[in-house]
């Protein structure tokens, strides 16, 4: 029996009040944004990118807003809160409730530097080869506040580092998965208050890990693997080999994110009331797409690169 990890992470950075308060959540938008910003002007004074150095904060500013929250929060509509919004379009709105689609966020981004690089008469691709290498660490960023929020959690395990979270009692597919009902009081959310609530009128934190399930920390699992791993391995390709023909990075990004996310799609618990898509979680049947984009993207590189070696 392993004495796993009760999660009791607080989802504030810095809390003023009931209502005001600095969420890991948005921080880690903060600083996804601003690596991105260091990472693109890097790539730019180096010679890496068709954007100039000047250029740089403009661009991400303008991506933030209409590439990433705004693709981000249309694409979570579409693809997991259509039936809900649907009865109360208005919620859909309240972007501070949470609700962010990593796929709508990628196509939001790819429909923005297709405008930019029309704007600039610039290379759309060679704009995609530069923001792919910065957008991973907001990936990272963002799966490590999934982890404190205690959400998008994983399926039951047994492994070592398994991690129990509070946040299981309010998934509804707890009680398929063989818990006994949990009246919590209305407006709980977070693990701090579950387990605050255990401490002062249950039988104590024993008996919340005893109705818990062990679970994978599938969160962290996606930081590695869509955070840190790619950025790691775009970033050496952009920097070591800059002769790499445009739309080639851009195409392994859509490749290999979609590959890491079908991976790890079979650790993670599907959404609550999530129906499978021919077999697959509605993750990993999205990511099927991804891997489309990404090898129509190698292709555009490889014939680019091979009408160019024709003509000299």
């Amino acid at each position: 029996m392993f004495a796993y990890y009760l999660h009791d992470l607080s989802p504030y950075m810095i809390r003023f009040t009931e209502t005001i308060a600095v969420h890991w959540y948005g921080m880690a938008y903060v600083l996804g944004f601003y690596v991105g910003y260091l990472i693109m002007l890097h790539l730019a004074k180096k010679g890496f990118s068709p954007i100039k150095p000047d250029q740089v904060a403009d661009f991400i500013t303008l991506i933030a807003l209409f590439g990433v929250i705004l693709g981000g929060r249309i694409g979570y509509v579409i693809l997991y809160g259509l039936e809900e919004y649907r009865e109360t379009p208005l919620e859909a709105l309240k972007l501070w409730k949470g609700g962010m689609a990593s796929h709508g966020a990628i196509a939001g981004i790819a429909l923005f530097c297709l405008w930019y690089a029309r704007k600039h008469r610039i290379s759309w691709t060679g704009i995609g080869d530069t923001l792919v290498c910065a957008a991973p660490p907001g990936i990272f960023f963002g799966r490590l506040a999934n982890f404190i929020n205690g959400e998008l959690f994983g399926r039951v395990t047994d492994v070592p580092w398994a991690v129990k979270f509070p946040t299981e009692l309010l998934h509804e597919d707890y009680l398929i998965q063989g818990g006994q009902p949990v009246n919590l009081p209305a407006g709980m959310q977070h693990s701090p208050e579950i387990i605050a609530f255990f401490e002062g009128s249950r039988g104590g934190i024993s008996e919340l890990e005893e109705i818990l399930h062990p679970r994978h920390p599938s969160q962290i699992y996606e930081a590695l693997g869509e955070g840190l791993f790619l950025f790691l391995l775009l970033f050496l390709l952009r920097t070591r080999c800059p002769r790499l023909p445009n739309g080639l990075l851009t195409g392994l990004f859509f490749l290999v994110y979609a590959v890491i996310r079908i991976i790890l799609e079979a650790y993670r618990q599907p959404d609550s009331g999530a129906e499978s898509i021919l077999g697959m979680t509605k993750g990993q049947f999205f990511s099927t797409f991804m891997i489309v984009t990404g090898l129509a993207f190698l292709s555009f590189a490889w014939m680019t690169r091979h009408s160019k070696s024709n003509t000299r």
